[in-house]
């Protein structure tokens, strides 16, 4: 039991720092943009090849999971994602970050499809498990913008890359000699799918896991990246330094993370689909309503925003857990993520556009609720009991 409990732990921490890399730059290119003399509609796509890699990295990473060892691809993942943000610090010119932002977004592909795979092994019930590791990885979004906005403005940009890199590579030195080897033979034993699904809700399910995957990757990964921004812009009455719109973009981000331990409980008692249905449907007056506010009506409906697009996600990875056996459920969690962070890759350039074209964020709001509500229609068409076997 407390093996279980240390190996959990690490797995939440590293969802934590996943997040947290990834999330680095969009908050120091505030800072950034003046040293390398571009804008920030040009520097922002520099990000675009860590987005790609996030996504593309995960089908390669969940085979060689499930070939080789999800522990060692653990280690890989805490060890090359510091070392490549330490090298991100180091960089003296443009095409240097984009390559070290792609660089992190390569090793960042590994946790998803591994470390989710790790936690759900054995389990019946994985809406609290995936609860609890969502506020973590959640976490590590709002503390990303806090984090690297105070070294930024205490130190300087290349810190925030440097000292969370070197933080991980001990992270992974502990976790290789604290977490044991795990039998990949016993792993499949238990915790596999126990029921059989006719091929026509599989195929249901898949199409309508694939619309909601694509969608709210689009969604998070565009309001994510562009809250440092928008905050800076639409908070002008309440902020006016990049530490303190660090600090009230991870405060946004803290309590959305809370909704995961809310979805977690509701999906162990209910369905998925009574608990997708609301959550996605709230999301579209939302992302409306951010496009006309500001000040302090901003930042109230940033927290309630975000909080309904940060709770989807254990939603989808449940559905994994649920239609999926244990011995490939690593690759099927890649196949997901791909998807999902194949769709994130495209928030970047989305931003740019829109900002260039209206040099505010309001067209983006109006491009992100037409998503929403597209996923909302194919959350409908979710079956009701996720359990239900179909006939032998």
């Amino acid at each position: 039991m407390e093996q279980s409990r240390r190996n959990q732990l690490f797995l939440n921490v590293g969802h934590a720092l996943d997040h947290l890399f990834l999330l680095i730059f969009p908050t120091v290119v505030l800072a950034m943009a003046p040293e390398f003399g571009r804008p920030y509609s040009e520097m922002l796509p520099l990000a675009l090849g860590g987005f790609i890699m996030f996504g593309a990295g995960s089908i390669p990473a969940g085979w060689l999971a499930d070939h080789w060892s999800r522990r060692g691809m653990m280690v890989v993942f805490f060890v090359g994602i510091g070392a490549a943000s330490v090298l991100t610090g180091l960089t003296r010119s443009p095409w240097q970050v984009a390559a070290g932002i792609t660089l992190i977004g390569t090793f960042g592909a590994i946790y998803h499809p591994v470390g989710i795979a790790m936690l759900v092994s054995g389990r019946d019930k994985v809406g609290r498990v995936l609860g609890v590791n969502g506020v973590f990885g959640n976490l590590g979004v709002a503390f990303a913008a806090l984090i690297a906005g105070a070294l930024a403005h205490w130190f300087s940009w290349r810190v925030a890359f440097i000292a969370p890199g070197i933080v991980s590579i001990m992270i992974g030195v502990a976790f290789a000699v604290f977490v044991p080897k795990i039998r990949m033979t016993a792993m499949a034993g238990k915790g596999g799918a126990k029921q059989v699904f006719s091929r026509a809700l599989l195929v249901r399910v898949f199409f309508i896991l694939l619309v909601t995957t694509l969608c709210g990757g689009i969604i998070f990964n565009s309001t994510t990246v562009a809250m440092p921004k928008i905050f800076d812009e639409k908070l002008t009455a309440l902020v006016d330094t990049t530490l303190g719109i660090g600090f009230l973009v991870s405060g946004v981000y803290v309590f959305a993370a809370m909704a995961q331990l809310v979805v977690g409980h509701l999906l162990d008692r209910g369905t998925i689909k009574g608990v997708l249905v609301p959550v996605v449907g709230l999301q579209v007056p939302l992302l409306l309503a951010a496009a006309f506010s500001d000040n302090y009506l901003m930042l109230l409906t940033a927290l309630a925003m975000m909080f309904f697009i940060f709770g989807q996600i254990p939603i989808n990875d449940a559905m994994v857990a649920a239609y999926t056996d244990e011995r490939w459920r690593a690759r099927a969690l890649a196949v997901r993520y791909v998807v999902s962070f194949g769709a994130s890759a495209f928030a970047v350039p989305l931003i740019a556009l829109m900002y260039r074209y209206s040099s505010d964020f309001r067209y983006l709001f109006f491009v992100l609720a037409a998503i929403s509500a597209a996923m909302f229609v194919a959350a409908l068409f979710m079956p009701s009991q996720a359990s239900k076997p179909a006939p032998a």
